[in-house]
């Protein structure tokens, strides 16, 4: 609903968008409540105007208000929001601005939406939260930093661009970690989706699969939500008497001439310049038509105060002169050009009457004109001419596909519109119309929501496996009273975070004083069990009362003791596996090899991570050729790959281990697939822990090394 002034009176007018259409089914189903803009500035009116505003939005329309002030409109939606988010995310950075203080309004709004929500948010974690569009990009983040299990879902109604064009946004960090705060991100498009995975992937380092994202704490999903129209609405419309009327008055006008049409708001995404020298073209190629053709183009009025919507609109009207200067004579003008708003019954006649609708926009995240097309066209003769740079594309591809910067393409394709034979377009229109009645807006929005709830319910599964304030008060007293406890622990990414060079995670104070700690008491016996090399262990190590295992079990070193290895070891394979992943680093810069005594890793931390990944198919499949007959295994770590042999796990050391000790409490904890072969061999009792979420056979999660150490030192202290 959008408030608005006329003669002094304040009147509130729904909203006949596709959006707000498709969520008030939702209305049906749910107690919905609206937080919105209203649409009038909150500094142009008086306080009891204000306050008039707000009491029938809520009483009449279940919707809250945000205030904003001109001044504020000015920086958040008419600079960031659509000189800087909206061109850069249709692909024309020429056009984007990158101004800081535009920027940190666009992050004050943000959070006062926030502060108008949270007014109305009781925290109930089965309310869903829907935020709608590139104006509120960050505030997915926001709620969830306040609200950590609130149930939230975003969908982007505008292109989502590859990383080449979003790596030039100086705020993409920003943007990213405000998109990832919600549990499922929603795109018109598999093309979006797969941009912002790679996104997420560049600038964060989260890897994802099948969309699923998971950061070590929560699961995120993106995926692919084309959103519809209501179909019914414009299919059975041309019954209407007033649009019958509208239908009569323009074929009258239009006579037995062939009809183009194309309806966009004035705006440089849409291709309007291309389209007019395209039809320039065709009148110039097939002059056949000359007579015998109309191009009706509407353009809405569309943020006039912006100064490229400004030229873009005096081009328009120069181009349209020019062509129709060109080409006219008496009583016939090829292109009836309109710029205005017009209503909905103009719009369907025009739909209905015409026979073909040339739909060209440069880049567009959906474009719901070229489904309404094929939905008012009840008389089943029409054709469709779409861009490919048009989300909608996906989805009609029996519609006639064009390149928008190729007017020689357009031109053709307007031609062979007008000559198709009856009943291909009719085949055409079937299939089209069949696939968007399916799938209509309402279909669109009760799926997304429904992908929400399961999504919510992946994460209260995973939720339910983290390591909670009653789990740690029952494991505390369980091992208070045991007389013999042994701790196995993981090191890279366990007890220390993950550095470029592994040679940088040192050990800090905090940890050789928890580890002291943890030794001190008679009853602990502390496994470091690491795949880091022997001697980086021993010397980061000595000094602490700990038994030491390195390269994923090959070497065992007790306190006050040499290191022994518990397998003889075949190392010839090395030779020939060495020089595989030396051309393979060559091949990706920032990777590096580290060789062990028994094992050799490919380290690509520092790489582009997705050149790594394709990196990493490539020369998984040809290690796999060399070492298919050998008992080598390619294990998968954190940013490594390891070569190892099969005989050598975590899992079977520590057995070892514990078979020569009486315990009466046991502990697991580590990060990653070298560690699931310790949960999986040492006893069922075993308290178990996988630091970060994922598919572990371990009982509990921890979130990262710090709630590792925190636990540890809670043990020191019963």
């Amino acid at each position: 609903v959008t408030a608005n002034i006329v003669n002094k009176k304040i009147i509130l007018t729904p909203s006949s968008g596709g959006l707000a259409t498709g969520l008030s089914s939702l209305s049906k189903k749910f107690n919905c409540l609206w937080v919105g803009f209203s649409g009038i500035p909150s500094n142009t009116v008086t306080p009891a105007q204000n306050d008039f505003i707000k009491l029938e939005l809520q009483k009449k329309y279940n919707s809250i208000p945000v205030n904003l002030t001109n001044h504020e409109l000015k920086l958040y939606y008419n600079n960031f929001c659509n000189k800087t988010i909206w061109p850069l995310f249709h692909y024309f950075p020429y056009f984007t601005e990158y101004d800081l203080n535009s920027y940190e309004m666009y992050k004050t709004i943000n959070y006062k939406f926030f502060d108008e929500f949270s007014k109305v948010f009781d925290g109930n974690i089965e309310t869903c939260i829907w935020i709608q569009d590139y104006h509120l990009m960050m505030l997915p983040q926001i709620i969830r930093n306040k609200f950590p299990k609130a149930k939230i879902g975003f969908f982007l109604h505008i292109p989502f661009p590859s990383f080449e064009i979003f790596r030039l946004l100086p705020w993409k960090k920003q943007i990213i970690e405000g998109l990832l705060g919600a549990d499922l991100i929603g795109f018109h498009t598999y093309r979006y989706v797969t941009y912002f995975l790679n996104c997420a992937l560049q600038i964060k380092g989260l890897e994802n699969k099948f969309g699923i994202i998971n950061t070590g704490e929560r699961i995120i999903k993106a995926d692919a939500f084309p959103m519809g129209i209501d179909y019914e609405k414009f299919n059975k419309c041309v019954r209407s008497p007033k649009i019958r009327k509208e239908i009569n008055l323009i074929t009258k006008q239009t006579g037995n001439s062939k009809v183009v049409i194309s309806i966009d708001r004035l705006d440089y995404t849409k291709g309007i310049l291309k389209r007019l020298e395209a039809v320039d073209l065709f009148l110039t190629k097939y002059p056949e038509y000359k007579e015998k053709i109309i191009f009706i183009m509407v353009s809405v009025p569309s943020r006039t105060d912006l100064d490229s919507y400004k030229s873009l609109k005096s081009r328009v009207d120069e181009t349209v002169g020019r062509i129709n200067g060109k080409y006219s004579i008496a009583g016939w003008n090829p292109i009836w050009y309109m710029y205005r708003s017009i209503e909905f019954e103009q719009v369907a006649a025009l739909y209905s009457v015409s026979d073909t609708a040339l739909v060209t926009p440069i880049r567009d995240g959906m474009n719901l004109v070229a489904k309404e097309y094929i939905a008012a066209q009840h008389k089943k003769t029409g054709v469709l001419i779409v861009s490919e740079m048009a989300g909608v594309a996906d989805e009609l591809s029996e519609a006639i596909i064009v390149n928008p910067n190729d007017i020689q393409e357009i031109a053709d394709s307007i031609h062979l519109s007008l000559t198709m034979p009856f009943s291909e377009k009719k085949e055409r229109l079937l299939l089209m119309s069949s696939r968007l009645k399916k799938y209509n807006i309402f279909k669109w929005a009760n799926e997304f929501i429904e992908k929400l709830s399961i999504t919510d319910e992946i994460q209260k599964q995973a939720d339910e496996k983290f390591f909670s304030n009653m789990n740690l008060k029952v494991l505390l007293n369980e091992i208070k009273i045991s007389k013999k406890r042994m701790f196995f622990l993981d090191y890279d990414g366990t007890l220390a975070p993950f550095k470029n060079k592994p040679s940088e995670a040192i050990p800090d104070k905090e940890l050789y004083n928890i580890l002291n700690n943890l030794a001190s008491d008679p009853k602990n016996e502390i496994v470091i069990i690491s795949g880091r090399d022997k001697e980086t262990l021993g010397k980061w190590f000595d000094g602490i009362n700990a038994i030491l295992v390195a390269e994923h079990g090959i070497w065992l070193k007790y306190k006050n003791e040499k290191w022994k290895t518990l397998f003889n070891l075949d190392t010839k394979w090395k030779k020939f596996v060495y020089p595989i992943l030396e051309k393979y680093t060559d091949r990706t810069p920032g990777t590096f090899i580290e060789e062990k005594n028994y094992s050799l890793a490919w380290h690509f931390r520092k790489a582009d991570i997705q050149y790594a990944i394709e990196r990493i198919g490539e020369l998984k499949a040809e290690l796999f050729s060399k070492i298919a007959n050998l008992n080598l295994g390619i294990i998968d770590g954190n940013k490594v790959i390891e070569i190892k042999s099969l005989d050598i796990n975590k899992g079977r050391t520590a057995l070892r281990i514990l078979n020569q000790k009486k315990n009466n409490f046991i502990c697991a904890i580590g990060d990653d697939a070298t560690d699931e072969d310790m949960f999986e061999h040492l006893p069922r009792k075993t308290a178990t822990f996988k630091v970060g979420i994922g598919a572990t056979k371990a009982k509990f999660y921890f979130n990262s090394y710090i709630e590792v150490r925190n636990f540890l030192t809670q043990i020191t202290i019963i």
